[in-house]
C-alpha cells in the first residue's frame, strides 16, 4: 500500500479502471498546479490492512461501483482521514429511487416515478418472501399517474444500460420480462424542447453542457442550446442553482446531473452519477479541459485542508439534518 514517505508533501491518489484520458491528465493537472506541495498518482495497492493508513490525502474514485474490493478499500482508507470523493458509504447507501425521494423534499421538479417489484424473484426467495406484498399492484392508479409512453430503468444502474421506453401496459410487461432480477423504475417520459448535462464538482464548481441524448453517445455532447437570450440566461441560472441544492442535499463532491427543459421548466432527470463520464473522445475538448482542470483544483484543496488522523470526509444536507 503506498505510504507518504516524504510527511510534507500531500498525495493524491486516483482509482480507476478502463479510462485512459482523464485519470493521466487528472495526475498531470494536479503535479503541475500542486507545486511540489501536492502531488497525484495512480493509486497503488499491494494489500489491504484493517485499519492501515492508505498514504493518501485524498482519493478521486472512478472504479468502486464496480468493484467492491476496492469499495471496500475506500472505506478504511476515509476510517484512516483520506478524503474520498465521492464518499464511499453514502454511494454505497444511495440509488436512484432514494434521489428521487429525497428531490421531492427540497423541491426539485421531477418526472413522475414508481418503483416496481423485480420480474424474477431474487435468488434464495420463495413466494411466500413476498406475502407483504400486494397482488396484483394497483396498476390503474400507477398507470395514471406514470402515463405513457413512459421510461423503464433500474433504480440503481446508470451508463444507460437497461433503459426502455415503454408505449403501453403491454409493451412494458413484455419489456419488464427481460429485465429478471433487476428493480425497475418507472417514469413519465418529459417530452422536452432542450436537455442539458451539468457537471457539479465541491458543490460548488458547476460547468452546464447542452446534450443530447437521443443522439449516439459519441455524439450527445455536440448540439447547442434550443433556447437563446433572456429565456436561456433564466434557465441556466435555474438549472446551476438547483444543480448546486441537488448535490448539497446529496452530499456528492463529483458528480453529473441531468436536466430535460419543458416549457421552459427543468425537471431533474438522472442525478446520481458520482463517476459520471468524462472521456475526451465523448465529451469534447472543451468540456475535458473543464472537468480535469476543476477536479484537479478540487483535489488540492481538499489536500491542503486534511489533517492526519481525522475522519475527513464529509456528508451531505440530508445526512447532518438528520444527525441534528
Amino acid at each position: 500500500m503506498a505510504k507518504n514517505e516524504d510527511k510534507t508533501v500531500k498525495k493524491v491518489g486516483i482509482l480507476f479502471g478502463m479510462e485512459d484520458t482523464f485519470p493521466w491528465a487528472f495526475i498531470d493537472k494536479v503535479n503541475e498546479m500542486g507545486n511540489g506541495e501536492i502531488v497525484a498518482e495512480a493509486v497503488t495497492i499491494d494489500k489491504l490492512e484493517q485499519g492501515a493508513d492508505s498514504g493518501y490525502a485524498v482519493i478521486i474514485d472512478r472504479i468502486s461501483q464496480d468493484v467492491p474490493f476496492y469499495r471496500a478499500y475506500l472505506k478504511n482508507a476515509a476510517v484512516s482521514g483520506t478524503y474520498v470523493i465521492n464518499n464511499p458509504f453514502w454511494w454505497s447507501a444511495d440509488e436512484k429511487f432514494l434521489n428521487n425521494a429525497l428531490m421531492t423534499k427540497i423541491g426539485i421538479p421531477l418526472p413522475n416515478t414508481v418503483l416496481l417489484p423485480s420480474n424474477d424473484r431474487p435468488t434464495n426467495t420463495s413466494e411466500t418472501s413476498f406475502r407483504n406484498l400486494k397482488f396484483p399492484l394497483d396498476w390503474e392508479y400507477i398507470f395514471e399517474y406514470i402515463g405513457f409512453p413512459a421510461y423503464m430503468k433500474p433504480h440503481d444502474g446508470g451508463g444507460w444500460k437497461n433503459v426502455y421506453r415503454v408505449e403501453s401496459p403491454e409493451d412494458m410487461w413484455e419489456k419488464l420480462g427481460e429485465t429478471e432480477q433487476l428493480v425497475m423504475m418507472l417514469q413519465e417520459e418529459i417530452v422536452f424542447d432542450d436537455y442539458y448535462r451539468v457537471y457539479c464538482l465541491g458543490q460548488k464548481y458547476v460547468h452546464i453542457m447542452p446534450y443530447e441524448p437521443r443522439n449516439p453517445h459519441h455524439l450527445r455532447y455536440v448540439t447547442e442550446s434550443k433556447y437563446s437570450g433572456k429565456k436561456l440566461e433564466d434557465i441556466l441560472k435555474v438549472i446551476h442553482d438547483y444543480t448546486i441544492k441537488m448535490n448539497e442535499h446529496l452530499g456528492y463532491d463529483f458528480n453529473t446531473v441531468e436536466f430535460a427543459v419543458k416549457d421552459g421548466i427543468p425537471y431533474a432527470i438522472d442525478f446520481c452519477n458520482p463517476a459520471p463520464d468524462a472521456d475526451k473522445n465523448s465529451v469534447g475538448e472543451e468540456n475535458f479541459a473543464w472537468i480535469v482542470e476543476h477536479s484537479a483544483k478540487l483535489a488540492i484543496e481538499k489536500a491542503k485542508e486534511y489533517v492526519p488522523g481525522k475522519v475527513n470526509i464529509s456528508w451531505g444536507n440530508f445526512v447532518k439534518n438528520s444527525i441534528k
